[in-house]
């Protein structure tokens, strides 16, 4: 049963008494009649109710915050205890992107569990950013580097980035021998969080260039952007680990293969920690010996002119 700490936290999470007592396997009476005894025993009031919705009060975000904190430091303790056993053991939260926690991490918790049966993995998938010690996942698996200084980084694979289209786009478009020209190129734009998906960063050795594209078709997926690139919609950045079988066929080419974009190395992050628990060890570890096999090189195919 959860503290209620941990219960409050939550709530405040969720934003929702039903929705909170749906993740805790109770009645939606049960739930409201807790957060109503935790008000009574504290002597204040912590959350205003509205029919399906529930906001803190300025003593509720007090509590909550104090709350967080507490968790994060009883997770510490208990980790820095259980990292003492030879046998990784207990609950384990992963958080992985959609499209990558789907199609490779998912797999690879189905082996993980065989090889370490007392570990209980919960795997979250979602593209959105999120706050690893407020939202308790024990880590997160994420192309390309964090901004958040507070979290502890273990690269898995290095991951190339580089420009390519379909042999059709090329055929009749031509291709671009200079940064610059893209600019009058179709462009297939990947939106990504807050970055911003239509300047393109380049390097030739030292030299950095932006360049400004444009283009008619543009997704949050990954996925559907690189179905566009193979349709010979347009150019379209990628990273080797999604684009090497296509390069290896030929279905695309590598576009101005003397420049280099900004490299989407896999990471593992974990919360900053003295010591690290022997379950989140064991599983970055597997992560490591399954994906870091030596990857496929796209081939430097010279695209025609």
């Amino acid at each position: 049963m959860k503290s209620d700490l941990e219960f409050f936290a939550l709530l405040a999470k969720l934003g929702s008494l039903s929705a909170a007592a749906r993740e805790m396997g109770v009645t939606p009476p049960a739930a409201t009649r807790r957060l109503m005894q935790m008000e009574s025993r504290l002597g204040v009031r912590l959350a205003n109710r509205s029919t399906r919705r529930v906001s803190l009060t300025s003593e509720g975000e007090l509590y909550l915050a104090q709350a967080t904190q507490i968790l994060a430091d009883i997770r510490a303790l208990e980790e820095s205890v259980s990292s003492r056993r030879v046998e990784p053991k207990g609950l384990l939260r992963v958080n992985a992107t959609l499209g990558f926690g789907r199609t490779t991490i998912a797999p690879l918790v189905s082996r993980f569990a065989r090889t370490w049966p007392e570990v209980e993995v919960q795997l979250q998938l979602t593209d959105r950013p999120v706050n690893l010690v407020e939202d308790a996942y024990d880590l997160a698996i994420r192309f390309g580097e964090l901004p958040d200084t507070r979290l502890t980084a273990r690269r898995i694979i290095s991951n190339r980035r580089f420009l390519c289209a379909a042999p059709a786009y090329l055929k009749k478009h031509g291709a671009p021998a200079v940064p610059a020209d893209l600019a009058r190129h179709v462009c297939i734009l990947h939106r990504q969080n807050d970055e911003a998906f239509a300047t393109w960063r380049l390097a030739k050795g030292r030299k950095a260039e932006t360049v400004k594209v444009r283009g008619r078709l543009s997704s949050n997926d990954g996925d559907v952007v690189l179905g566009w690139a193979l349709d010979g919609h347009g150019i379209l950045p990628r990273s080797e680990w999604d684009a090497a079988k296509y390069l290896d066929s030929g279905r695309l080419q590598v576009v101005l293969p003397d420049y280099a974009l900004p490299a989407a190395d896999l990471y593992a992050y974990y919360p900053s920690r003295a010591h690290q628990s022997a379950k989140v060890r064991a599983f970055i570890d597997f992560l490591v010996a399954e994906l870091a096999a030596p990857a496929t090189s796209p081939r430097r195919r010279t695209a025609p002119r």
